[in-house]
């Protein structure tokens, strides 16, 4: 194991401890392929995995609560109670916890916003993902044409 690795080992078991009155026994790794959640929980391995982005861009309070929500689907799931996102036990104690439900979405990928486009009659600004067809779709304010920026 890595310095990281028993770091974020600790970590976790230490808001465990704190928040859950319980240990972590299991493992918890960072996971750079994780691409839209800060974090996942494995029912069959009962490992947790984290993304580090979100370790680096948000800082460690949001990071410690994307590791207190991992933590309320694992004690549940250990306990056989509802751990899915929809169960009222899984919710209640995510308030228990003060723990997040949803996390924040990462600054680098609101930044990716690769085409520009501009109304020709009203000058609104239009930051897409993919390409649009500026000969098919127009304006959603007014009606007008599209330009590439």
């Amino acid at each position: 194991m890595t310095t990281e690795q028993i770091d974020l080992q600790a970590w976790t078991n230490n808001l465990s401890e704190t928040y859950f009155h319980k240990p972590f026994v299991d493992l918890v790794t960072f996971n750079p392929r994780l691409r839209t959640t800060g974090g996942r929980y494995i029912p069959s391995q009962r490992v947790i995995e984290l993304n580090p982005k979100y370790l680096r861009e948000l800082g460690e309070e949001e990071f410690a609560g994307i590791i207190k929500h991992e933590l309320c689907h694992y004690h549940l799931h250990i306990e056989g109670k509802g751990y899915g996102h929809g169960d009222p036990e899984f919710k209640s104690l995510l308030k228990q916890t003060n723990s997040p439900r949803y996390c924040q979405p990462l600054p680098s990928e609101h930044e990716k916003s690769v085409h520009k486009y501009t109304c020709a009659e009203c000058g609104h600004v239009y930051h897409r993902r993919r390409r649009v067809n500026i000969s098919k779709y127009q304006c959603g304010k007014c009606k007008g044409k599209l330009k590439k920026i």
